[in-house]
């Protein structure tokens, strides 16, 4: 049959449709309890929003629709399936993952971030991941500690 008595575009336009998979980082894939829940929200909202786009008539309007829902759940999925769940740390004695830790740089800001998995990491509200060179540098680190980054220098004030 002729492409002129389909509804659907070329094979190409198909192609185009299907975003390449979003880059999973390299490394153990660590989540906090709560991060392994908000992967869990992600994976339901990219089914919820995947079903519903296959729910268009039109054939190229849904895989337009589609296409980033199924991006997602390919993701989401993965990172479901490598989610390494660490339990909260049992001292505060060292910054560890899933620690707040606050820190105060050689210019005086103060800054205080809680070290998280990469998905759940969300430096504008507090949350760095641990795989961040800030995060890597003061892992293992105590109060009063002075650590390196670069030409900067963090002096670690607080855990908890």
């Amino acid at each position: 049959m002729s492409v002129a008595f389909t509804k659907e575009d070329s094979a190409e336009t198909a192609a185009e449709t299907m975003l390449p998979d979003r880059p999973i980082p390299d490394g153990p894939n660590l989540v906090t309890e709560p991060g392994l829940r908000a992967l869990e929200r992600h994976l339901s909202a990219a089914r919820a929003a995947y079903d519903a786009a296959m729910t268009i008539e039109d054939v190229n309007e849904r895989r337009r629709q589609a296409a980033n829902p199924f991006r997602d759940l390919r993701y989401f999925t993965e990172r479901l399936r490598t989610a390494q769940v660490v339990p909260a740390p049992a001292s505060a004695e060292r910054v560890s993952f899933g620690c707040t830790v606050r820190f105060e740089r050689q210019d005086g800001r103060v800054q205080t971030y809680r070290i998280v998995g990469e998905d759940e990491a969300d430096p504008a509200s507090g949350s760095i991941s641990f795989a961040s060179p800030i995060a890597r540098v003061l892992l293992g680190r105590e109060v009063g500690d002075v650590v390196s980054l670069g030409e900067a220098e963090l002096e670690v004030i607080a855990i908890s």
